[in-house]
């Protein structure tokens, strides 16, 4: 019966495809009656009729996708019942015969050929100004055409191909619908603007500095305050949990404008930042909490990334998200290295300069001169065609493809009306199942996206709140833990921060270049989750000695393994996460920047009531919650994606 179902669908996409080609051949005929008496309202029109056969292909595609991921869920059901690898037989023998139908839906080179024709017209269709060179003679066309973008993705995540920049971009974690409308792509275009792009990635840039500065000074900053060593970790915290508020009203602010809530960032970070290095002088612990609570409510990455989310062309939106978590990665290194060279101590007027308030002077004029920079230089995105766009638009679209829609809608199983929901809770089609009218619409209120969260859902975060609190952990309290054990300089503790920042960018480019195309995503999900925990379990101070290769090793694996569950995590959750959680106030965004903001809360909490126990007691007592936390998501991990393991 399977076999009779798989020939079913391939023979549908062969007709599909057969269908498709005839349309791009009158096209091309069309084209070549155009080079005698070139028309622009014709060559636009016919551009746009190309369009059309890539958005009608790129449905073929997500059939095809949708009826591998039913495949692979009747096979693990297989498994399941039976309590046999019927998987491995069933593959065995079907995988490698020469009249295999299994190989027809996961190698796809008649539809590559489709996609090629098309990307190679629309290219000819551009202005090339008087150049004949073709996409073979120049493979790297800039702005290649956001349909051709859409399917190359769809056909990279048939072929489970990644690629360093997709790897990356996953960590800004941007959802977005996988082809716009027409109307959505004007208006992308017409948002667009590259320095208020430029700006929102210093904003976010800028912003990781300013949380890392202070951590290789602040536990001398609270005990030259009077305070203990450990209160550090309320210190670095205050700005996490003023961030928990921020990111909300920040996300409604940018639902009005880009521009004002950067400015009003700008303006709180430089009184923050102010109010921090003026604590030292005025001998006020409070004023330094408050400095940095200031600086908490300052964090516009809410706005950095709905900025891209909502006015980047879909053809650079991938380049941009990259561009997001490489700021973010690179402000994370920078800060402590940056910490590091302010190793000075004189007055003015005063008022102290030195290691533990230069941090605060240097970010409050970085944020001066960022914020002169923004009122030059921001352009404000035109809100007229997005008010205008509305649902019953995308309806109207969708009623044009009901033909070709309801043969997709074909069931993989007889007398099945849709793929039954695995009861381990792998929900990976869930989002399919909406409702069309409303997959669109975003969700008001913290309680409506809390309702539509799913299982695998809530796993996939609470495995982000697991890989902040560890990372958190590790950061914070680096600086007490060097000094007590091995009496490690300021300069030496930035060092190491920066270093460990600076193994973002080639970790990505090792995992998102070869690792992903080796293994599936929850594989690696689950060696990474693994992973965290050895890192954990190396870190613990049992008996003997606490040398400083046992602490940098394991600190390395710990936080190497987080950098790649985050990009692994982060992809997961994109799909099995609602579409009407990728827009609007309450996105998915948002919750998981919740999620890891009160993880880093929790964390830097936990140090400091560690601390009331003493230095020597710190390290085991704060590790002891993140192996705790970690072998909990392991379990969840396993019992949600038992079968595929």
């Amino acid at each position: 019966m399977l076999d009779i179902q798989i020939e079913t669908i391939v023979l549908f996409i062969l007709e599909q495809q057969g269908l498709l080609a005839s349309r791009i051949a009158k096209l091309g005929e069309q084209q070549d009656s155009l080079q005698e008496q070139p028309a622009i309202s014709k060559i636009s029109e016919l551009r746009e009729a190309y369009r059309e056969v890539g958005r009608d292909l790129l449905k073929l595609l997500f059939f095809i996708e949708m009826n591998a991921i039913g495949l692979r869920k009747i096979l693990k059901k297989f498994d399941k019942r039976f309590g046999y690898r019927f998987t491995d037989y069933y593959v065995k023998t079907r995988a490698n015969h020469p009249y295999s139908q299994l190989q027809q839906v996961f190698k796809h080179v008649g539809l590559g050929a489709v996609v090629g024709a098309i990307s190679r017209n629309l290219a000819d269709l551009q202005d090339r100004q008087g150049s004949y060179l073709s996409i073979y003679d120049q493979p790297a066309l800039p702005l290649e055409d956001s349909v051709i973008v859409s399917l190359k993705a769809a056909v990279d995540r048939l072929t489970h191909s990644t690629n360093f920049l997709d790897f990356l971009a996953r960590h800004a974690f941007i959802m977005q619908e996988e082809l716009p409308s027409p109307t959505e792509e004007d208006a992308d275009d017409q948002r667009y603007h590259f320095m208020s792009l430029l700006l929102n990635l210093a904003n976010t840039f800028l912003y990781m500095v300013n949380t890392y500065i202070i951590v290789p000074t602040a536990d001398d900053y609270s005990i030259s305050l009077g305070a203990a060593a450990t209160v550090c970790g309320i210190v670095i915290g205050a700005m996490a949990v003023a961030q928990i508020f921020s990111s909300v009203y920040f996300s409604a602010w940018s639902n009005k404008s880009y521009f004002k809530p950067l400015v009003f960032s700008s303006i709180v970070l430089v009184v923050g930042n102010t109010m921090y290095a003026l604590a030292y002088n005025m001998n006020s612990i409070a004023v330094l909490l408050i400095g940095r609570l200031f600086c908490g409510l300052g964090s516009a990455r809410a706005v950095n990334r709905r900025y891209i989310s909502d006015c980047v062309p879909l053809k650079i939106r991938l380049q941009a998200s990259a561009g997001f978590v490489s700021a973010s990665a690179l402000g994370m290194a920078c800060g402590p290295a940056l910490a590091g060279l302010l190793q000075t101590n004189f007055t003015i007027h005063g008022i102290t300069f030195n290691q533990d308030t230069l941090p605060g002077w240097i970010m409050a004029v970085a944020w001066l001169i960022y914020l002169l920079w923004l009122c030059l230089s921001f352009k404000e995105p035109s809100r007229e065609t997005e008010e205008q766009h509305t649902p019953q638009e995308h309806n109207a679209d969708q009623v044009d493809n009901d033909a070709l829609e309801n043969g997709l809608a074909q069931p993989l199983l007889l007398g099945s009306e849709k793929i039954q929901e695995d009861e381990d809770g792998d929900q990976e089609c869930d989002e399919s199942e909406e409702p069309h009218e409303d997959s669109r619409r975003p969700v008001t209120s913290i309680a409506s996206a809390y309702r539509l969260l799913t299982p695998s859902v809530k796993v996939q975060l609470l495995i982000y709140f697991m890989l902040k609190y560890v990372m958190e952990i590790l950061i914070s309290e680096s600086s007490v833990i060097t000094t007590y054990y091995f009496s490690w300089s300021t300069s030496t503790v930035a060092i190491f921060l920066a270093c460990i920042g600076l193994t973002v960018l080639p970790v990505n480019i090792l995992v998102g270049s070869y690792i992903s195309n080796m293994f599936e995503d929850r594989q690696m999900l689950l060696a990474s989750e693994i992973m965290v925990c050895v890192g954990v379990l190396l870190s613990f101070h049992i008996i003997g000695g606490y040398t400083v290769p046992q602490y940098v090793c394991s600190g390395l694996i710990l936080f190497v393994s987080a950098e790649v569950l985050e990009g692994v995590n982060l992809s997961l959750l994109s799909r099995v996460m609602s579409s009407r959680l990728s827009r609007g106030t309450y996105n998915g965004g948002l919750l998981s920047t919740e999620a890891g903001t009160v993880a880093r809360v929790i964390a830097d909490a936990t140090i400091t009531l560690a601390g009331y126990l003493g230095e020597s007691r710190l390290l085991n007592i704060t590790l002891l919650p993140s192996l705790l936390i970690c072998i909990s998501s392991i379990i969840a991990t396993c019992r949600t994606y038992n079968s595929l393991f």
